[in-house]
């Protein structure tokens, strides 16, 4: 690098010209392009390269971000500038073209937060592993989302989206969980059973009051996860060490810490102590606490409480009925439900307790959503209410009280756009060489079920083919297989012999690999058929690809392998639809054949969002051989957005990359002519098959599984 030439000012200025579409937006780059011309090559071609990328995705952006670069580059490092240049991108396509500009203008603030982009602990990164930690916890099954600050409302725990307080990422993550624990605490033992606003109204300072008791509480959780999480909570006495939270403490609150650490400490308990500690100063607060939201808290206990009474009443109610049915005859008095605390159990103070749920004075297992109701219930009540174990009678309850609402996937595109509901994924942009973060708005959706005699009909066009194709694969069904060179079989390996005979005679070590056997292997397949459901597949290739499902339900039942169909379409990046057909644990009935029946076209075939998604439900999925098949018509394609080209070529290459990294082996059948001038680059060499009529498609994709699983 250091021996190449510089380029010139006018080299410079014409490629400026050509990324910037001069012609067009009659920007000036003469200036620029003399500047960037007296700097070393090395320099040029890594500044004149961002902004090409930049280019690709705002061009005033790009021409900013140039002049900007030089008045940093001198006390910016490469990977501050790269991350620069990234971040700006990306607010671009979060906030749009001014906020971008402002990242760009003010590159020496993105520097002062870089530290905590490096070493901190970012809500995206870590939420996965902190959900999954929280769950596996005691009490009511929380949800996690990102804040503004660090709070629970009792169902979902809200975290910043950056905690870096701490100096490495390892121990702000460690803080993150430390946050974790005492906001599940808080819903664990307590907290939030005495209502605060009522409580504290009596102080004349009520935000001195508040924090005053949340400090009084956080004595007593600290002392609640030191019994029930010893190891998590000698790690969070290290990150307030490190911090310098631990400092010497007066008499008066070494004394309340005493009392508040007693298993039978209750949140009543620091109210009771907080007439005492009210005439003092406020502690400082604890890296982890976060802060209370008295009003959030109640609206969102008063609104749980309602709904959980009515629905444990009725859940009750639903297994009472159960329990008589399996009795076979007919209960003569309303069912009395009740619960106790089981023999040598103990009833424990602030938290729940372990209690058994009995059925005119029998103890029953209850079904696990009515065991999460009773812990949830006795969390915000401190006890099971009688009322609440009443089976509730017919017409006594709203369903609508109780029942989740399900979002209709059609009425989100009404009237005011908005993404409730949806699923994100991000989208590869070749240009940029790199993410947009959830780029694509994806909802997944049920084919509507067409009940006609499509599927009858196909089986009696291709009755001989079907009779042909179900022998073809009940062979394939637990084959035998011949396996050579073991130490124990039914017959001498002869091969196996003779050479071991020589090894013999050269004076090697014979081989006790000497026999054969044979073998009935056991298929441990998933596989999801994806299918192109874009507009351009009305007429006969939607008939085509509907019989050859059909014909590849038909075969594959016989073959017991477990196997999905999903449709895929969509209109912008807005709009992606994944349309359900079959899942993959659903057998093949009736409403599956009503709904490949009703498959039919729709709009546009972007491909990168239905390959990520249908490799994250492959995933959920243990096999041992997971293939994902596309059926498809052409090359990805969609409205005015740029996903067409380079660009769509690239995003599905990079989907099928992420897919074959996570174990899936994806495969393509298309009948689109010119496939083989874009599709060996996306699926590679010997991962797709071209069908030059649309009519042998039917016959032929059975025949192409058959051949990819054995």
């Amino acid at each position: 690098m250091a021996d190449l030439p510089r380029h010139t000012a006018i080299q410079i200025e014409q490629s400026l010209e050509l990324w910037l579409e001069v012609e067009f937006t009659f920007l000036h780059v003469d200036k620029l392009a003399a500047t960037l011309s007296e700097l070393p090559r090395e320099d040029q071609d890594f500044l004149l390269n961002w902004i090409r990328r930049i280019a690709t995705t705002n061009i005033e952006i790009a021409h900013q971000f140039g002049q900007r670069v030089m008045d940093v580059l001198s006390h910016m490092d490469r990977r501050v500038i790269e991350a620069w240049a990234l971040h700006t991108m990306d607010t671009y396509d979060r906030s749009g073209l001014r906020p971008a500009l402002l990242v760009v203008q003010d590159a020496e603030n993105f520097v002062h937060l870089r530290h905590e982009r490096v070493a901190g602990a970012v809500y995206e990164d870590v939420s996965g592993i902190l959900l999954t930690f929280v769950r596996g916890l005691s009490g009511r099954q929380l949800k996690m989302e990102q804040g503004e600050t660090l709070y629970t409302d009792t169902e979902t725990l809200y975290l910043p989206a950056v905690v870096a307080k701490m100096h490495t990422t390892e121990d702000n993550f460690q803080l993150c969980k430390a946050m974790v624990a005492y906001l599940w605490a808080q819903t664990r033992y307590g907290t939030f059973r005495v209502n605060l606003t009522d409580a504290l109204s009596h102080y004349s300072d009520n935000e001195k009051a508040l924090k005053l008791f949340h400090a009084l509480e956080t004595l007593r959780l600290d002392a609640c996860i030191s019994r029930e999480l010893p190891g998590l909570f000698r790690e969070m006495k290290r990150l307030r060490a490190e911090l310098g939270e631990i400092q010497p403490i007066s008499d008066k609150w070494a004394d309340y810490t005493q009392e508040l650490a007693k298993p039978t400490a209750t949140a009543n308990d620091c109210l009771r102590l907080l007439v005492d500690a009210y005439t003092g100063i406020v502690p400082d607060d604890v890296c982890y606490q976060g802060e209370l939201k008295p009003e959030v808290v109640a609206a969102c206990m008063s609104a749980r409480m309602e709904r959980e009474k009515m629905l444990l009443r009725v859940k009750l109610a639903e297994f009472a009925k159960d329990l008589t049915k399996q009795n076979e005859k007919e209960r003569e008095s309303p069912p009395n439900f009740d619960v106790k605390t089981p023999d040598g159990e103990e009833e424990e103070q602030g938290g729940i307790t372990q209690l058994e749920l009995t059925l005119d004075d029998m103890p029953i297992a209850p079904p696990e959503g009515v065991r999460q109701l009773l812990t949830s219930i006795q969390l915000d009540w401190g006890e099971i209410p009688p009322e609440c174990l009443t089976a509730a009678g017919e017409g006594e309850y709203d369903p609508s009280l109780y029942q989740e609402q399900v979002q209709d996937p059609d009425a989100v595109w009404q009237g005011t756009y908005h993404e409730e509901g949806a699923t994100f994924y991000s989208e590869w942009d070749c240009g940029r060489q790199h993410y947009r973060k959830n780029w694509c708005v994806m909802r997944e959706k049920d084919v509507l079920p067409v009940y006609d005699n499509f599927v009858p009909e196909v089986l009696q066009k291709y009755n001989g083919l079907v009779k042909h194709l179900r022998r073809v694969f009940e062979a394939m069904r637990d084959e035998n297989r011949l396996l050579k060179r073991q130490v124990y079989g039914d017959e001498v390996d002869i091969d196996a012999l003779v050479e071991a005979l020589a090894d013999a005679r050269d004076g090697s070590e014979m081989s006790d690999h000497l026999f054969m056997r044979m073998h009935r292997t056991e298929r441990n397949i998933a596989v999801i058929f994806m299918v192109d459901m874009s507009g351009s597949t009305k007429g006969w290739i939607n008939d085509a690809e509907r019989e050859s499902l059909v014909l590849l339900c038909e075969t594959l039942e016989t073959l017991g392998d477990r196997y999905a169909i999903y449709g895929f379409s969509g209109i912008t990046r807005k709009r992606c639809e994944l349309y359900r057909i079959k899942r993959i644990d659903e057998p093949y009935n009736e409403e599956v054949k009503a709904r490949i029946s009703g498959i039919r076209p729709q709009d546009y075939t972007r491909m990168g969002f239905a390959i990520r998604h249908l490799t994250h439900l492959l995933n959920e999925v243990e096999a041992k051989t997971k293939l994902l098949i596309t059926l498809s018509d052409g090359k990805p394609d969609d409205y005015f957005d740029g996903y067409r080209g380079e660009y769509g070529f690239e995003d599905t290459r990079k989907a099928l990359q992420e897919a074959q990294r996570s174990g899936i082996h994806p495969f393509c059948i298309t009948i689109d002519t010119e496939a083989r001038d874009y599709l060996p680059h996306m699926y590679g060499a010997v991962n797709y098959t071209v069908i030059d009529d649309v009519k042998k498609l039917p016959l032929k994709v059975a025949d192409i599984y058959r051949r990819l699983t054995t």
